[in-house]
């Protein structure tokens, strides 16, 4: 079962210093467990925005219902 996330994150990487701060929807293809599952949804934006994982900080989330 997919679980949908509204997040807010910052983007580190060089090209991203101007205007670093996001939100978004993101999906995952099962429910997080906890805090440490928030690598997840960093990974997810990581890959989307072509970026390493350490590039991408989530600030907050919530799920979508």
């Amino acid at each position: 079962m997919s679980a949908k996330y509204y997040t807010q994150f910052i983007l580190t990487d060089a090209k991203y210093r101007g205007g670093n701060e996001f939100s978004g929807v993101v999906e995952l293809s099962q429910p997080m467990d906890g805090n440490t599952d928030r690598r997840d949804i960093e990974a997810v934006l990581a890959r989307n925005f072509d970026l390493n994982k350490s590039d991408v900080k989530l600030v907050s989330w919530s799920r979508l219902h």
